[in-house]
């Protein structure tokens, strides 16, 4: 005995019909972005009354060339303990990760959601013609779920339809 469906026959979608929900439709925009010659101290401060955990690191040209984090600062600050070294003296450029993983903007969230699992990160760039134009968080992801509500899991729904 065959087994049936109870969910009806399946509708065949073709590609322009079918809209992934993007990264970009879900990024912010308006970041908090911190310089290379910018102090630790004045980072650490940032972080505190934004809060946030961390932040992208661009040049004048608004290049992401970093990422500071609340690491990067607890580091430096039990470095300068252990130094006898004044906070204000160390710049972030000094203490930033540079070796830092971008997602494309045109990136399925559900393929973003699995990255974050595998890179273990709680953010990620958007870099677009070498220039930083926003940033992917985990809940930028959870908002994106959210807004699926009791629609299907697939990528086919696109926010706002």
């Amino acid at each position: 005995m065959a087994i049936k469906s109870f969910q009806g026959a399946r509708k065949q979608q073709n590609a322009n019909e079918s809209t992934q929900l993007k990264v970009k439709d879900y990024m912010s925009t308006k970041l908090i972005t911190f310089r290379p010659d910018q102090s630790v101290q004045e980072v650490v401060e940032a972080l505190i009354t934004n809060r946030i955990s961390g932040g992208p690191v661009v040049n004048e040209k608004q290049e992401l060339i970093g990422i500071i984090s609340e690491g990067d600062c607890l580091k430096q600050l039990s470095e300068s303990r252990y130094y006898n070294m004044p906070l204000e003296h160390d710049t972030v450029d000094k203490r930033m990760a540079v070796d830092v993983e971008t997602i494309d903007g045109n990136m399925d969230v559900f393929d973003a959601a699995n990255k974050f699992l595998n890179s273990k990160r709680r953010r990620f760039p958007i870099v677009e013609n070498g220039k930083l134009i926003g940033q992917i968080s985990q809940k930028d992801i959870l908002i994106a779920a959210l807004e699926l509500k009791g629609e299907n899991w697939n990528s086919t729904t696109k926010k706002g339809s």
